[in-house]
């Protein structure tokens, strides 16, 4: 079991054991904006989920939440102001933004210094060109797992199943790059038998949104399988909903070597990936 809860807590002490030596020299802490615009159920517990990461480990955070009725002129003034602010490290505007507003114009608007989300696209295109800079939160999340876990990239057939920008693409990047030199294959929602491309590979990775996507026919005895998926469908819970995967969890695990649960597995790597970016940010602004 890839367990990114308990991966995360021990990276997140890491970077909480930093914090305190730097508050010790006297020196201010690394800070993280965040900006939510509406009332998305699961923005909400993001954006909130982030705020007690950040106080957990000593950061500064301030989150600006703004009507879902907010003018992208006034989303837009908000972010210049926040790139001028030189005690502010990092800021993200959560995604997804109300319709009026242009997704791409907001995220180019960022500082791409203080980029951590990683989605501007100077910080997409070093990556590309393996360059030093903020690797998304997600893909940087799911590296770092399988680092720490010890599992074999090199050589390996690694097949990809989404292509957003966010997820699939620098994942592909970073699956393929020296150091990893895993061999990759991306695959999506309408590749027609996707199946064919999923049991040849050691490494599958998940990110397409819909729930139990992956079935057990699809997957190669011993392979790893990363689910990056995470979706609410309706239960007769309390909560009225389940979290589920991209991954049919129950019968796959019985057949791979590694799997990461949902939730539990990518989400809190995702977190860590954020803080991870933030005090990179910090350390780069202050010269160390």
């Amino acid at each position: 079991m890839l367990d990114g809860k308990s991966l995360a807590l021990k990276l997140r002490g890491n970077i909480k054991e930093e914090v305190e030596a730097i508050k010790a020299i006297g020196n201010r802490v690394p800070h993280l904006a965040a900006i939510l615009v509406g009332e998305d159920g699961a923005s909400k517990t993001y954006v909130n989920s982030k705020e007690r990461d950040c106080e957990y480990v000593g950061f500064e955070s301030s989150v600006h939440r703004l009507s879902a009725d907010t003018s992208e002129e006034s989303l837009l003034n908000l972010i210049e102001a926040i790139n001028k602010d030189e005690n502010i490290d990092g800021l993200i505007v959560q995604l997804p933004v109300p319709k009026h507003i242009n997704a791409t114009k907001v995220t180019e608007a960022i500082d791409p210094e203080i980029d951590v989300d990683g989605f501007h696209t100077i910080s997409v295109g070093k990556l590309t060109k393996n360059e030093d800079t903020f690797i998304s939160a997600t893909p940087f999340g799911v590296i770092m797992m399988l680092e720490e876990y010890g599992i074999e990239t090199r050589g390996k057939h690694c097949v990809i199943i989404g292509r957003s920008n966010i997820v699939g693409r620098p994942m592909s990047i970073l699956m393929s790059q020296g150091g990893r030199d895993a061999t990759v294959t991306v695959c999506h929602r309408y590749t027609e038998n996707v199946g064919n491309f999923t049991r040849t590979a050691d490494i599958v990775i998940v990110a397409v949104g819909i729930p139990d996507f992956l079935k057990v026919e699809m997957v190669k005895p011993g392979a790893v399988i990363v689910d990056v998926g995470i979706t609410r469908v309706d239960s007769d819970n309390a909560k009225r909903y389940v979290l589920k995967g991209d991954v049919d969890f129950e019968k796959v695990k019985e057949k791979c070597s590694a799997i990461t649960p949902v939730p539990g597995g990518v989400g809190p790597m995702t977190r860590y990936g954020l803080l991870f970016n933030t005090l990179k940010s910090y350390k780069k602004k202050q010269g160390l």
